[in-house]
């Protein structure tokens, strides 16, 4: 269990997750400094992000599967 978390937070460090995570400690220092929340809890939500390579970033990404599979006894929506 502990080696698979180490694996997945050590490995897959593309691009996109290293500016979330030098944006994420960008922004929660300035909102220390600055006493804002509003930027501590965006900067918050992009270190989440980076540490757990989550997101819709990246080369795994949030895209729609090109490969469409029929599901049995569905017909499809009826009007």
């Amino acid at each position: 269990m502990i080696k698979i978390l180490k694996y997945q937070h050590l490995t897959g460090w593309h691009l996109a997750r290293w500016i979330r995570l030098v944006l994420g400690i960008a922004l929660l220092v300035q909102a220390v400094a600055t006493s804002d929340l509003l930027v501590g809890a965006l900067s918050l939500v992009l270190l989440f992000q980076a540490i757990t390579n989550s997101g819709c970033c990246g080369p795994s990404g949030c895209s729609v599967p090109q490969n469409k599979q029929d599901i049995k006894g569905t017909t499809g929506p009826t009007t």
